[in-house]
């Protein structure tokens, strides 16, 4: 549990959200100083809901707008946002199953479908927010520069100021981004992205596959499947296959994963310090080989 928040207090902001009885709330977890809720509410409907500790986390604007956004085009299912504020999120209960190969293919698919619902620019409307960090979603029309910039510079730089990244590890971080426009492959138009699109932000459902926990955003849709890679999504072979069905990726697209995961990987190391260090530096160098 959430120090200083208790399941009474729980459920009382819910009830001021959501303006209905809440017959229960059940704490199941949390991080990053959120904890996570099962509620069952007056009308009998049960829900997750993510409360923080303190008065605010802007990352819940950002969630609620993202999967609202992300669920737009009808492609790839997302949960159902109930309410929101600066301190409180509710979505719609999913009960997870395990994840099997014809969910898989669909969701390849409907992921094809989903980026191809594109985005005005690259970056979003609103704040980001990433593992409760500040993420820059300036509006920008190069995704190379916007990625360097938005995504690239900033975690190295914060990385190196807690200490987890060396002078050179920087360095190297900063080579990347001065050769981004030549290592970024045939330019494409902003798709619609999770943005965080590991395992863990894949909840397996009703014979399919959902997407939660978004830092959504207009973004290049190689950053998705790179991160589905990174920590080894089931079924990834089939899930990619079946994307290029819809929509073929570009030539070398497996030779820029690296460069894709070099951002999510700097975000662990801001997190979590030295043990990410390394594979941030070995995906740097398999960006610029």
């Amino acid at each position: 549990m959430t120090p200083g928040l208790t399941s009474q207090n729980g459920k009382l902001r819910l009830e001021r959200l959501l303006r209905t009885e809440v017959r229960e709330c059940r704490s199941i977890g949390g991080q990053f100083g959120v904890r996570h809720c099962q509620a069952t509410l007056a009308d009998g409907r049960v829900v997750f809901a993510k409360i923080a500790g303190g008065q605010e986390n802007g990352g819940f604007e950002a969630e609620a707008r993202g999967l609202r956004w992300l669920g737009e085009p009808e492609a790839v299912p997302v949960p159902e946002v109930i309410g929101w504020d600066e301190a409180t999120l509710v979505i719609s209960w999913l009960a997870a199953e395990a994840p099997g190969s014809t969910a898989a293919e669909r969701f390849g698919r409907d992921l094809a479908r989903m980026h191809a619902a594109g985005a005005g620019a690259y970056g979003a409307p609103w704040p980001g927010v990433i593992a409760g960090l500040p993420l820059g979603n300036d509006p920008g029309r190069s995704w190379p520069e916007w990625y360097a910039a938005e995504r690239l510079l900033p975690f190295a730089r914060r990385a190196s100021d807690v200490g987890s990244l060396s002078p050179a590890d920087v360095r190297l971080v900063e080579a990347v981004a001065a050769r981004v426009t030549d290592l970024a492959g045939p330019a494409e138009p902003p798709s619609r992205i999770h943005g965080d699109c590991w395992s863990g932000n894949v909840l397996w459902s009703g014979g399919r596959a959902w997407l939660i926990d978004p830092a959504a955003h207009g973004g290049h849709r190689e950053t998705d499947l790179a991160m589905l890679a990174l920590f080894g999504a089931p079924f990834l072979d089939r899930i990619i296959a079946c994307y290029q069905e819809v929509a073929p990726l570009a030539a070398g697209w497996r030779n820029r994963v690296p460069l894709h995961q070099l951002h999510p990987l700097l975000v662990h190391v801001c997190l979590f310090g030295g043990t990410y260090r390394a594979a941030a530096v070995d995906a740097a160098r398999a960006a610029l080989a």
